[in-house]
């Protein structure tokens, strides 16, 4: 699904077959899941393939490593240029990238590595949570506490979370996981940050025990310039019944429906709530397909 024997990865300086790209198992990443990552699109617009908000993807990965303390040498702009090169090479338009920055020196020790290695790999990937209108459930898991980890980086050890949380929602037949905060809160969903419509406005968690996406970010950007109303507060689970809609947002899953939250069920098809239309907004953005896409 993500490779075959033609594909390549950038390694280190090197673009080389993926099927031969390797860690050692006394890599400390591996052990303690210490590395960080990042999750970006590239779309085939008519302009030629583009790389949505690279700038701002590569931007957050020096943040995840400066956050944990994990040394990254290459700047915004190379990795950049390096990700452009990686689709090229691999005949890819529109994609998904994923950036990896480990440390692979056989390492056992709870310290941060001298030094880290890079790893980007690309492929064609369809929208992570489908195309239909998700069914979720309230999780018995939580988001980690913001005291504990730093919630607004993009680390890899941090998804075991996720991970739990997703098959605990799918095992009893549910689409995907709503989390709470460590307060009953709302706050996002494994992958994917979570908006609710509720008279005529939105409502989504703010910055604390989530990671505020950028796509969920590009959506607030793009509702408040449509003239829809954008709320950022807590509010519990209770406080959804009775709205219109709600959606999840992601770089992967990008803008998808969500259908109904355990016994709340939205009455309103997604196609006729406000997230549809910020879903189609959202679509013509990343094609370049609307004045806004230029100042991205």
């Amino acid at each position: 699904m993500y490779f075959d024997d033609n594909t390549l990865v950038y390694l280190d300086g090197e673009f080389v077959p993926a099927a031969q790209a390797t860690c050692g198992v006394y890599a400390q990443s591996l052990h303690y899941g210490y590395a960080v990552f990042e999750g970006i699109r590239a779309y085939n617009t008519a302009q030629g393939t583009r790389i949505f908000k690279a700038r701002e993807h590569y931007e957050r990965l020096h943040y995840s490593c400066q956050s944990i303390g994990l040394p990254l040498t290459y700047s915004v702009e190379e990795l950049t240029e390096i990700s452009y090169q990686l689709l090229a090479k691999n005949n890819l338009t529109d994609a998904y990238l994923r950036p990896l920055v480990f440390a692979a020196t056989p390492h056992m020790t709870l310290t941060a590595p001298p030094a880290s290695n890079l790893m980007l790999a690309a492929w064609h990937w369809g929208k992570y949570l489908g195309s239909q209108s998700l069914r979720l459930t309230v999780s018995p898991y939580e988001r980690p506490n913001p005291k504990a980890v730093p919630i607004e980086a993009k680390v890899s050890g941090h998804y075991a979370n996720s991970i739990i949380a997703s098959s605990e929602a799918k095992g009893r037949g549910f689409d995907e996981a709503l989390l709470l905060d460590m307060n009953g809160y709302v706050a996002e969903g494994p992958g994917a940050n979570f908006f609710v419509e509720k008279d005529g406005a939105l409502f989504t968690a703010p910055g604390g025990s989530i990671l505020r996406g950028i796509t969920r970010n590009t959506v607030i950007d793009l509702a408040r310039s449509a003239g829809i109303t954008v709320t950022e507060r807590f509010f519990r689970p209770d406080e959804l019944r009775g709205a219109t809609g709600a959606f999840m947002t992601g770089t992967a899953a990008e803008v998808v429906g969500v259908a109904s939250v355990d016994d709340v069920v939205f009455a309103t098809p997604f196609e006729h709530t406000l997230g549809a239309q910020l879903a189609a907004r959202y679509t013509a953005l990343v094609l370049g397909e609307t004045a806004a896409a230029e100042a991205s």
